[in-house]
């Protein structure tokens, strides 16, 4: 037996991905790590090619991967414990690194419990596979992030227990609160906090307000749950993420350390009964390897780096590399969607054009995502910038002075 007849079915869906336009390019190999000089944050150099890059596609919003007391505490815990747990979780997989983790993200998100995933991807699945039933109806926004549907067709919710509402839109929220058959025994709201290609938030006071008059309605209430993976450690006064900023907390946060910490992993924080539901019944926290304790280690300096004067500097600089970067679009006469996050997209608005751009700066030194029809409709073209706290204002002004050369 051979794989030749499925090579050849599998060569034509790839074929016709690519003339759709849909194919992924070829992945860039990072092969070095250049540390910030002078005015200048940090390079990378790409095998193939002798230039040096910026990267302006990075979610390490806080810039903390290179953290000299991250790596120490991955390696102590490593030399401690060694590089895998060898077992999942009820396997005696679970190490005092795990538990030390749990209890650090719980406490920053200000709920009872917590537990962690290897990614967030996975803890949406999981949170769907524990919370959801035959009388649960789940509604969420349309533009949720690809964890958030896939979560909810894994646990087989069907057509008529969902309802999709306009982005951001309240009304249409209150539209689909009202549409929830009466025999459903529990509702949830689910939305990401920091809509990364946009980078433009929730409303999250206005979604817990208008949840809350429908609570009484349904046996289990509504509960509210944001994907706040983009939001977390790089947004709010303290890092606390979209719940902070817009002053009101869901009663579930699902998150990454994986962006803002500068690690790996995803978590889940709500009630202690919740916590220990997702424990017995996620299947993607029940039947996989957890976290190593390297990944767990450093994810709770980051945790305590994000507290600490030097978190609350990283903020600020990053909050002020943000604004300047926007500032210099409306300067330029650009067009963005405006907002505090670091994600900052430029609309471009025509697929030829954006791809020019992106290989324009290229060929200048910077690393940046193009979105082009048909991942994203004609006439929504963009090109997503994220700031990272070690961009310096020089970085920013080269960054700016590329697209003023270009336009």
């Amino acid at each position: 037996m051979n794989t030749d007849k499925l090579d050849s079915s599998l060569e034509m869906e790839l074929a016709a991905l690519k003339k759709e336009g849909r194919a992924k390019s070829s992945e860039r190999i990072i092969q070095a790590y250049i540390p910030p000089e002078k005015d200048k944050g940090p390079r990378y150099l790409l095998v193939g090619s002798d230039q040096t890059f910026m990267r302006f596609n990075s979610n390490s919003y806080l810039s903390l991967s290179n953290h000299p007391e991250l790596i120490a505490a991955a390696d102590e815990a490593t030399r401690e414990f060694g590089v895998g747990p060898g077992a999942v979780r009820f396997i005696d997989g679970t190490f005092i690194h795990h538990v030390r983790l749990e209890e650090r993200i719980a406490r920053f998100v200000e709920k009872p419990g917590a537990k962690i995933f290897n990614s967030a991807y996975t803890a949406n699945c999981g949170l769907a596979l524990s919370i959801s039933g035959k009388k649960t109806h789940w509604i969420g926004d349309q533009l949720n992030h690809n964890s958030i549907i896939r979560a909810m067709r894994i646990s087989n919710v069907p057509r008529e227990n969902k309802g999709i509402f306009r982005h951001n839109d309240m009304a249409d929220l209150k539209r689909c609160l009202d549409a929830v058959n009466p025999d459903m025994e529990r509702v949830v709201v689910v939305f990401d906090g920091i809509f990364s290609m946009r980078g433009d938030y929730a409303p999250v006071n206005e979604i817990a307000d208008i949840c809350k008059a429908y609570d009484n309605k349904f046996r289990d209430g509504v509960i509210t749950v944001v994907d706040d993976s983009h939001g977390i450690g790089a947004f709010g006064d303290t890092g606390r993420g979209t719940p902070e900023f817009a002053g009101a907390w869901p009663d579930v946060v699902v998150g990454t350390f994986g962006k803002a910490f500068g690690v790996n992993g995803g978590f889940i924080a709500g009630s202690r009964s919740l916590i220990e539901a997702v424990r017995q019944k996620a299947d993607t926290y029940i039947y996989t390897n957890p976290l190593s304790v390297a990944d767990c280690a450093a994810a709770v300096k980051a945790l305590d780096i994000c507290d600490s004067p030097e978190g609350q500097a990283l903020l600020k600089h990053l909050a002020e590399q943000t604004k300047r970067f926007r500032k210099g679009l409306d300067r330029l006469g650009l067009e963005s969607i405006q907002g505090p996050h670091p994600v900052v997209p430029l609309m471009v608005r025509d697929t030829a054009r954006t791809h020019e751009l992106v290989k324009f700066l290229y060929d200048h030194g910077v690393l940046v995502v193009g979105l082009t029809f048909p991942v994203v409709p004609k006439g929504d073209e963009t090109i997503r910038f994220q700031i990272n706290a070690c961009h310096t204002g020089a970085d920013i002004d080269e960054v700016l002075g590329l697209l003023d050369k270009f336009t």
